[in-house]
């Protein structure tokens, strides 16, 4: 598997968020023969869909957005229980909210949001962007949603009440969720790539104690607190209950017009695992 049988570097597209620090450990080392770009999920997804990237981990939701999109790992971002990193922060009680402002950053939060407000509440409320890297103070919306290493960390306004969106899909649908996923654009090649990714996801989890002392501090988590959510609250396989899950949430984005009817995401391109 080594480079001299690639006569064009395959580009890769990954998240720097520390839910994907396992899914990208020793990535370079292992894909020689790759390009490694690291972005914002939303912007890889919009990256793949311009053919700059041939694989990305993308969310959940964009995979299905292109026609001919693949899954090519059985690696992902999911959770079976609260995700601590996907949050809601509403100043309303849930059934007041009116407006909603969106994290930026994903499209996949963004969807299961609405999902949860709609079938939970019959809440279509008015949405509003949230520009990445702004926090809950920057937006006067009823509900904030924030993703990724912020909602870690609880905002400092006072709130009525705070939604962990994992938790709440996996109440409501007593399945896995599935955040994101290597997603590759069609005609791309990507058999060198399929068995090397699953590889780098377990390396990575074998290694959450080494991630968790380098990603804590910076992020003003401690080393216990890093490793918790690396180990306890995310999960890096997509097995059967995660494909359920994720055709489960993919149906009822559907019916919200929020991803096209009946999709092949192409299981049969990855093993599944645990």
């Amino acid at each position: 598997m080594n480079s001299k049988h690639h006569k064009t570097r395959l580009r890769i597209g990954a998240v720097n968020y520390l839910n994907s620090k396992p899914l990208v450990y020793e990535l370079a080392r292992r894909a020689p023969f790759a390009e490694v770009t690291y972005d914002l999920p939303s912007r890889l997804a919009d990256s793949l869909a311009a053919g700059r990237l041939d694989v990305a981990l993308i969310p959940s939701i964009e995979s299905v957005q292109q026609p001919g999109y693949r899954v090519v790992s059985d690696a992902c971002i999911g959770c079976r229980g609260p995700v601590l990193s996907v949050k809601l922060f509403s100043r309303t009680p849930i059934e007041k909210i009116r407006t909603v402002a969106l994290d930026e950053g994903s499209r996949t939060s963004a969807a299961l949001v609405q999902i949860l407000l709609a079938r939970q509440f019959q809440l279509r409320p008015k949405l509003e962007p949230l520009p990445i890297g702004s926090g809950a103070d920057a937006t006067t919306a009823d509900a904030v949603l924030l993703i990724g290493d912020r909602a870690m960390h609880s905002p400092p306004s006072r709130f009525a009440v705070v939604w962990d969106l994992g938790d709440q899909w996996c109440r409501i649908t007593g399945l896995p969720f599935v955040f994101a996923m290597w997603t590759a654009r069609p005609g791309v090649n990507v058999e060198p790539l399929e068995e090397v990714l699953s590889e780098v996801r377990d390396a990575g989890v074998a290694h959450i104690d080494q991630i968790a002392a380098v990603e804590a501090a910076p992020l003003g988590l401690t080393e216990p607190q890093c490793r918790d959510y690396l180990r306890n609250n995310l999960n890096f396989f997509l097995g059967p209950g995660e494909q359920q899950g994720l055709e489960l949430f993919l149906r009822y984005a559907a019916e919200l017009g929020l991803a096209p009817l009946d999709v092949d995401l192409g299981f049969n391109h990855c093993k599944t695992a645990g």
